[in-house]
């Protein structure tokens, strides 16, 4: 029996349609635009974490966009015929959800469980493969601090006070930006560049101590709670590499891919793959994959700017859902991009389109389309070419001169809910 020690009910599993298909190898861009093949074998496990949200806030459309570029990975190593393993946490204690508990004058345990629950409803609806294991930080605090002990016995661990701090300075040679742009990103986004005592300024913190009356956990460190990036290190490692991962050594990498947004990409990935390494001394991940931001009208979509538009509240509006992941995927993951009424209403009109041709008993034949969909999306999933194929070959199934499939539109139907989660 599967040990889940931590983890939580993520969403409903989906049946996904196979398919009898030779697939190329996925080729993928890394952070610095480098190609490399995700060469997993068809008999190897492909191991897959993805950060998770932060509860304080419904699903927006970032969040989508970010979730469906690693249900396509998902999808495509499955149907190359790899078992996944698929792990996503939940960064459910931390200074957002802390500070928006206390403006809302809410708790925040409720406030999280209630966005939580929001979560799993918009990624059922999106038609996202669930994680085998959905693990909050709350769940694993003693992993955390064993981690830390690990840590501690490989000399990456120093005490300011009764804060502990990650010596980041064997890492500092792979920094994905020019040092003086970490040092501003890292303090905006949690870290303490100018604490008095800190080895370099952009030590991470490990292990908080407890103040002001906010939530803690016994440890052998003393009363607090974990920093931001060792949960993604510790959930990573334990749930994909098992209950004895400190004991593994020999391994290239220790797990095959980590995602997320691009704006984790620094301080996040980069802190969360040194304190991996800090654990285990081996690389953390084969792969790193980062989705594009979205904007809303030409801006920026932020929650200071209160222009986020809600994955809830385009459902709650009578959007079909598959309609919303159709407009998500008409973009490169990668790029960033803006949404649109425009966009929406574009990705609507192509559904109707494509779901009318699917309908009809005889089509024209679909093995070059399923052949173009497929290459379109080995090519670091580009399903802006996956989509125009489908739709080019949906609007010319009443064209004279095609020759029209007798098997019908089940085949085609069956790759694109099996690849790109669209079952019409």
């Amino acid at each position: 029996m599967k040990e889940n020690l931590g983890a939580i009910p993520s969403w409903p599993d989906l049946y996904i349609p196979p398919l009898e298909t030779k697939f190329p190898a996925l080729s993928l861009k890394g952070p610095k635009g480098e190609r490399s093949l995700v060469s997993i074998s068809e008999d190897q496990e492909f191991t897959m974490y993805v950060c998770g949200i932060t509860p304080y806030d419904a699903t927006h459309l970032g969040h989508a966009a970010t979730y469906l570029t690693f249900d396509l990975i998902n999808r495509y190593q499955r149907a190359r015929g790899s078992e996944v393993r698929f792990v996503e946490n939940i960064t459910d204690i931390d200074e957002p959800l802390l500070e928006r508990a206390n403006r809302d004058h809410r708790n925040w345990q409720e406030l999280a469980n209630s966005q939580i629950d929001l979560f799993r409803s918009d990624m059922t609806a999106l038609h996202v493969i669930p994680p085998d294991d959905f693990v909050p930080a709350t769940g694993v605090m003693d992993l955390i601090d064993h981690a830390i002990q690990q840590m501690d016995k490989n000399g990456f661990v120093y005490r300011i006070e009764n804060d502990l701090y990650f010596d980041i300075s064997s890492f500092l040679k792979d920094l994905p930006i020019p040092r003086d742009q970490a040092l501003a990103i890292f303090a905006e986004r949690g870290g303490d560049p100018d604490r008095i005592g800190k080895r370099d300024p952009l030590d991470p913190v490990l292990w908080w101590a407890n103040k002001n009356d906010e939530p803690g956990w016994p440890s052998s460190h003393g009363f607090g709670r974990p920093g931001w990036h060792i949960e993604c290190s510790v959930i990573a490692l334990r749930y994909l590499l098992g209950e004895s991962y400190l004991e593994i050594k020999n391994l290239p990498h220790a797990i095959n891919l980590q995602g997320g947004g691009s704006d984790l990409i620094f301080p996040h990935h980069f802190m969360s793959s040194a304190q991996a390494q800090g654990i285990l001394g081996i690389p953390f991940a084969q792969h790193y994959v980062h989705a594009g931001m979205v904007g809303l009208d030409g801006e920026k979509m932020s929650k200071s700017k209160g222009n986020l538009v809600f994955v809830s509240t385009l459902l709650n509006s009578g959007i079909d859902p598959l309609v919303i992941r159709f407009a998500l995927l008409s973009d490169h993951y990668a790029a960033d991009r803006m949404w649109t009424s425009d966009k929406l209403n574009a990705a609507s009109a192509s559904v109707d389109v494509i779901r009318t041709a699917l309908s009809r008993e005889l089509v024209s034949s679909t093995d070059q389309v399923i052949s173009e969909i497929i290459d379109s999306l080995a090519d670091d999933l580009n399903t802006p070419s996956a989509l125009s194929a489908l739709f080019k070959w949906a609007s010319s199934v009443d064209s004279h001169g095609s020759e029209p499939s007798q098997k019908g539109a089940g085949g085609l139907s069956r790759t694109i809910d099996a690849l790109l989660g669209l079952a019409f």
